[in-house]
């Protein structure tokens, strides 16, 4: 491991949420927050998914935050009875779950007579959380520590996570370069892929099968910080599609 990728902050992902676990909702939040975070720097290095149990949530939040430089958690901070993830954060860090009186404030304000006990809730903060700001909704995430709580709604989670960039740590930016290869086999490269990855022990060097229009095909993807390794790496990669015989096809790896 080169000394730029020891200097990348780490992180984890959490989402909370019996519908995700229940197949009922596909997260889209995981993709958003691992390309952002990979431009500033951040490496991503586990995503977990816990029910709303609130023992659960409160283990995963500790070891999670304890483990990584930063922990970002997605989903349970509405109004209802199950968005319970704003008090096991209290529980995690052993502190009151408490009104944020300027965030009382505001949501008053907007909602008038709309906001009642259950809109309140989402006032309610662990003691000592500052307020993450988003223009999707007034409702606002919050951070501690090092632990950054969010909406598990797309569109606010992203409000969210647009309104904290600023003031996340920078590491070098973590860059991705990918190869197709149509009609290749993983099991005829591998040997050859293993070589190139030897060479660039730095880069996090993937093989991904893929099928398109009945044809079956091999994505090859070099991540890092180093990008002329990166680009190096790739050219091997590219040459070693060609020696199958396939057409190798330059760009980012399929969403």
């Amino acid at each position: 491991m080169t000394q730029a990728q020891t200097a990348n902050p780490t992180a984890a992902i959490l989402i909370i949420g019996n519908e995700i676990l229940s197949g009922r909702t596909q997260d889209a939040n995981v993709q958003f927050i691992a390309q952002r975070l990979a431009a500033l720097g951040i490496k991503l290095e586990e995503v977990r998914v816990v029910p709303d149990v609130p023992e659960r949530i409160i283990r995963a939040v500790n070891e999670l935050r304890a483990s990584y430089k930063l922990l970002f958690t997605t989903g349970g901070i509405g109004p209802t009875h199950d968005d319970i993830t704003s008090e096991c954060i209290a529980a995690a860090f052993g502190v009151p779950w408490e009104l944020n009186e300027e965030t009382d404030r505001e949501m008053k304000q907007v909602m008038g007579e709309r906001y009642n006990a259950a809109r309140q809730r989402m006032a309610m903060m662990p003691r000592g959380a500052a307020p993450i700001r988003n223009e999707a909704s007034i409702a606002p995430g919050f951070s501690i520590a090092n632990v950054y709580v969010m909406a598990g709604v797309p569109r606010i989670m992203q409000a969210m996570m647009k309104a904290l960039e600023p003031v996340l740590p920078r590491g070098t930016p973590i860059q991705m370069r990918a190869v197709h290869g149509f009609g290749v086999v993983e099991g005829g490269i591998a040997a050859g892929l293993a070589a190139i990855q030897a060479r660039y022990p730095e880069l996090d060097l993937g093989s991904y099968p893929f099928k398109k229009d009945g044809v079956w095909g091999v994505a090859l993807v070099a991540k890092g910080t180093d990008l002329p390794a990166i680009e190096a790496a790739i050219r091997e990669a590219t040459d070693l599609i060609a020696a199958q015989g396939a057409q190798p096809i330059q760009g980012e790896p399929a969403a």
